[in-house]
């Protein structure tokens, strides 16, 4: 009896996505432009955790072992997975606040030094009791200038001002969405806007109950950010639209993958963009992937694949870092330059929304040439500042 209420609560909560379903698909399908090559932009939103174990957390010595061992298979995989503009397969690696670890975030730093994935903000809360907003305030603040001072990650708008971020919700519960678990904080999202947060990237989240009506779009609220879930209504962006209100939210691909048979019938299953072993690796996948047609409306050409994965789920790794992965994303690439009807771009959160922010102004070309358009990375102002003093010392 208690299965049968869970299974009606879970598709109570997800009928408002589902019943706006197919106009979304059908809608898609009308907005296609078929003659055009696509520019597929990938951002692979990784919720970044060495400590994380089944039933409790690593010591601080194994985390740190793991992160060695991450690094090295980032590092492989970078070396031979190489976009149409010569950039290396990364993710983001967002990482929890409340998991901080100098040595740990010293070595992120590095790893984003390489290329091999930007940082970015990961945090859980209210997950014994409900967070207050001074509280989530305090440790958003704490964490985004830590980041900034001690490792040189983030960014900021045209190199002036405060650190900006991007935000990937513990246990997925953006905005309070969890009916209080997991948050507690109905105006999370205008605390977010006021910490600095450009983009949250943690959606979709189906069929948990914290996903909202809004699929496969780029948008800002709609509704009050002072309210519970305003990300619940949004407003798309699209070419010379106005200036949207921050933080935007990117979702990833949420569609139905009709292949799986049982008892010859076809029974579909949710395709939410996660870099899982038990989720297949082929062109079909990415073609569901793209069919998605997440786009800055009115720049049909420039599509955003925002996937997600957990890069410390061991039985994962190979699917999000390792050899499968690498094996997929050649494939893809490949498949792009034979067929000529798309190139790929690896492009970090923050390259993501600068792209995007490129669209709506206007801007055509190919997406790598506004990777850096608004938000430029703190670490290279710094890399600059160096070298600035470095040729001082030497003249």
């Amino acid at each position: 009896m208690s299965e049968n209420r869970n299974i009606l609560a879970k598709l109570k909560s997800n009928l408002p996505w589902l019943v706006r379903y197919p106009f979304n698909r059908a809608q898609t399908f009308l907005e296609k432009d078929s003659n055009q090559k696509k520019h597929i932009i990938f951002t692979i939103a990784n919720h970044f955790e060495p400590a994380w174990k089944t039933g409790g957390g690593h010591d601080l010595d194994t985390q740190r072992r793991r992160l060695d061992e991450y690094h090295k298979l980032a590092r492989k995989t970078g070396e031979v997975v190489i976009d149409a503009d010569g950039t290396k397969f990364r993710h983001t690696n967002f990482y929890p606040a409340e998991q901080y670890d100098f040595q740990i975030l010293e070595q992120m730093a590095a790893m984003q030094s390489e290329g091999l994935g930007e940082v970015e903000i990961h945090l859980h809360h209210g997950v014994e009791k409900p967070d207050t907003a001074e509280n989530l305030r305090k440790s958003l603040t704490e964490f985004r200038d830590c980041l900034a001072e001690e490792h040189a990650c983030l960014s900021r708008f045209d190199g002036k001002g405060e650190p900006k971020y991007a935000f990937v919700h513990g246990n997925l519960a953006l905005g309070n969405s969890a009916n209080g678990k997991y948050c507690g904080v109905d105006n999370e999202i205008q605390i977010l806007q006021e910490t600095g947060c450009y983009a949250d990237f943690t959606l979709p989240s189906a069929p948990d109950e914290t996903q909202i009506p809004v699929i496969n779009q780029i948008y800002e609220c709609a509704l009050p950010l002072t309210e519970k879930m305003p990300h619940r209504k949004g407003v798309e962006v699209a070419v010379f639209g106005k200036q949207p209100q921050l933080p935007l939210i990117f979702t990833g691909p949420l569609v139905f993958n009709w292949t799986r048979r049982i008892k010859k019938l076809p029974v579909p299953r949710i395709e939410d963009g996660a870099l899982a072993d038990n989720q297949p690796s082929d062109l079909s996948r990415f073609n569901r992937w793209k069919s998605a047609n997440i786009t800055v409306k009115n720049r049909p050409e420039w599509i955003f694949v925002k996937l997600y994965c957990h890069g410390f789920f061991d039985a994962d790794q190979s699917a999000c870092i390792g050899e499968k992965a690498r094996q997929f994303f050649s494939e893809i690439i490949e498949n792009g330059e034979k067929t000529g009807d798309y190139a790929v771009h690896f492009a970090s959160a923050r390259e993501a929304f600068n792209i995007v922010s490129a669209a709506i102004d206007g801007k055509t070309g190919t997406p790598h040439e506004f990777r850096n358009y608004r938000l430029q990375t703190i670490m290279s102002e710094t890399k600059h500042h160096a070298q600035t003093q470095e040729q001082a010392t030497i003249y």
